[in-house]
């Protein structure tokens, strides 16, 4: 059972957001903020787009973008590692 959540504060973008959080998920939510503001920063300084919702909007894309593409790197490494363990049973099978 997890803990009664917590106000954890985290800056983003030079402003303070106070999250209620689980205590053990607070360090990845810290985690979670950094990477955020990393990101929200990046964007403001390409100066391109103007305006904290609009950056945070380009973040979370950027964001989602990246994870979408790591889903689908694991999607195939798994379609990979299933027709290697075919190949395996086949040959272990051809051995009998």
């Amino acid at each position: 059972m997890s803990n009664p959540p917590n106000t954890v504060s985290v800056n983003i973008l030079e402003k303070e957001y106070l999250v209620a959080c689980p205590t053990e998920a607070q360090a990845q939510l810290e985690q979670a903020a950094r990477v955020l503001d990393k990101k929200m920063k990046e964007i403001r300084a390409s100066g391109k787009v103007y305006g904290t919702e609009r950056i945070a909007v380009m973040a979370a894309l950027n964001l989602t973008h990246d994870l979408l593409q790591e889903g689908e790197k694991t999607t195939q490494f798994d379609s990979s590692l299933e027709a290697l363990q075919n190949k395996i049973d086949t040959a272990l099978k051809s051995l009998s």
